[in-house]
């Protein structure tokens, strides 16, 4: 893989000066994107060998004598001319040899490419990226009301997912635009993703046509057959669990294979409601599910890329709702990790989930508590990773930049500790001595900007000053610097020719497909 420049991941880098001085560069904006994460810390793993791989031969045993249902005419086809033992019509029974052989020609690692090819990311093994969080049909919005969103607020999203450093995809239906009809929104999306931001992005898998639809239109962004050999968006594709995959999403599994662009083969766990009441026995069967979608993802077009996906929740025994930030959603992406790197796979969890009603305590311990699992366990496709609220029924703006001001700290965790200037700071020791402070030595005012992460968003002042300042908690604060930042946001301009061909793609397909009675209606 080629290497990418890295530039020093402080983020608001300033120069030296007056205390003036210093304070007007803190606030100024650095909208640099930060490098792929390179991860330099230990991994937490829970499974010793022996317990990886006795959750392979289950889930191997799961494929081989439960079998995975493949609602799909085209999928049972294509099983069957690969030599799958498809019984009653749609249920594939997988020999365990096969499964391993087909997922062995996944590529480890590949590079995304962006638009702004500076943006370009080296993906897999070590290296890793932080991607917003999608769906959410509610917003919290500038003013923090809860209510449907529109186009404009998706396009309000994707510059703030431009803008902040720490994420380095502008993702696809961050908010489900609600001013436009269900049957359109898939071009509007993608349209909005990619005008905003240079990133990249990801595309629409709502149906089989709508991915056709994106691939057409990363066509005419990046030219016609770039797609073959440059990966450049992400599909996702959730299985339903347990054990069935469907005919839209392998439908869409295959727009996006066959032109060699990456799907997160992503069972959808309700753990104790679609999964067995276990820990272990939950991934064993999550496993089985993922692999048998990667296998096809080989059989549709060995060598492509594919990421093992996968969306983690508990159900509350209490309500039978979801829960975010549990110990066993932190042991279960640890143990995932684990088996991903068993068959050298790239793999895709979720961040900073909650399933608190606002931006308040709740959501600030469910969001930590994920993301350091999540940092723990080594994943790759870091999705989720902003706003993320009302497990995921709104995206909160002031949320928005706060996660992705936590990503920043964690990015920085995961670099590992540097040594370059070790030596230095030792001689700053013998000038200073017993009894003396650092704040004034030359060592400290070099590198008082970069030594430790100062946070944006998060108040350490005294309390006599935080209150002659107002008494302004993290929400408030968080929705000024959302206002600012949109403030200062420039558009990275498409090619004008490109704009206007990516335009009349749109309104050639809004044409063709109808609008049906799906104007406003919310799910």
């Amino acid at each position: 893989m080629a290497e990418v420049e890295k530039p020093q991941s402080d983020i608001g880098r300033v120069r030296r000066g007056g205390r003036g001085a210093r304070r007007e560069m803190r606030s100024a904006h650095d909208f640099t994107m930060l490098p792929a994460l390179e991860r330099k810390i230990p991994l937490t793993e829970p499974m010793d060998e022996e317990q990886v791989e006795k959750i392979d031969k289950a889930s191997l045993d799961i494929l081989e004598e439960v079998g995975v249902v493949f609602r799909d005419d085209i999928a049972i086809e294509d099983w069957k001319k690969a030599g799958a033992d498809v019984r009653a019509d749609d249920r594939v029974h997988f020999d365990r040899g096969m499964i391993k052989e087909l997922i062995s020609s996944i590529p480890e690692t590949f590079t995304y490419h962006a638009r702004d090819h500076k943006k370009n990311l080296p993906f897999g093994k070590d290296h890793s990226m932080f991607i917003p969080m999608t769906g959410a049909p509610y917003l919290r919005d500038m003013e923090d009301n809860r209510r449907g969103p529109t186009l404009d607020d998706l396009a309000n999203f994707h510059k703030l997912s431009h803008m902040l450093p720490a994420l380095h995809s502008s993702a696809h239906h961050i908010v489900e635009p609600m001013d436009h009809a269900i049957s359109h929104r898939h071009l509007r999306i993608t349209y909005s993703s990619m005008k905003h931001s240079d990133k990249t992005f990801m595309g629409m898998t709502t149906s089989p046509k709508n991915a056709e639809d994106v691939m057409d239109m990363c066509d005419i962004l990046f030219g016609e057959d770039y797609l073959d050999t440059h990966p450049v968006v992400t599909g996702n594709c959730n299985g339903n669990s347990p054990l069935v995959w469907d005919e839209v999403m392998l439908g869409a599994m295959r727009s996006f294979c066959k032109r060699n662009q990456p799907v997160l083969c992503s069972p959808f766990v309700l753990g104790g409601a679609n999964t067995p009441a276990s820990t272990a026995a939950s991934v064993a069967q999550l496993n089985a599910e993922a692999l048998s979608a990667l296998a096809y993802t080989q059989v549709i077009n060995k060598g492509c890329p594919a990421i093992y996906g996968h969306y983690l929740s508990t159900v509350s025994m209490k309500s039978g709702a979801p829960m975010a930030g549990t110990p066993e959603i932190s042991l279960m992406n640890m143990m995932i990790g684990q088996m991903a790197r068993y068959y050298k796979v790239p793999w895709r969890t979720s961040n900073t989930l909650g399933g608190a009603k606002t931006f308040d305590a709740q959501a600030g311990y469910e969001s930590a508590t994920t993301l350091m699992a999540v940092m723990m366990s080594g994943a790759n496709y870091i999705w989720h990773s902003a706003g993320w609220n009302e497990a995921g029924m709104h995206c909160s703006m002031a949320k928005f930049v706060v996660d992705a001001e936590q990503c920043a700290m964690a990015y920085r965790m995961a670099e590992g500790v540097k040594w370059d200037d070790f030596d230095e700071a030792l001689f700053a020791v013998r000038d200073i001595g017993p009894g003396g402070h650092y704040l004034g030595h030359p060592h400290t005012q070099e590198k008082f900007q970069s030594a430790f992460f100062m946070p944006d968003l998060f108040d350490n002042n005294s309390i006599e000053q935080w209150v002659a300042e107002g008494s302004v908690e993290i929400n408030e604060r968080a929705l000024k610097k959302v206002k600012s930042l949109l403030g200062a946001y420039e558009e990275p301009k498409l090619d004008e020719g490109m704009d206007e061909a990516l335009l009349d793609y749109i309104a050639r397909r809004e044409k063709e497909i109808p609008a049906m009675d799906a104007l406003n209606q919310e799910y």
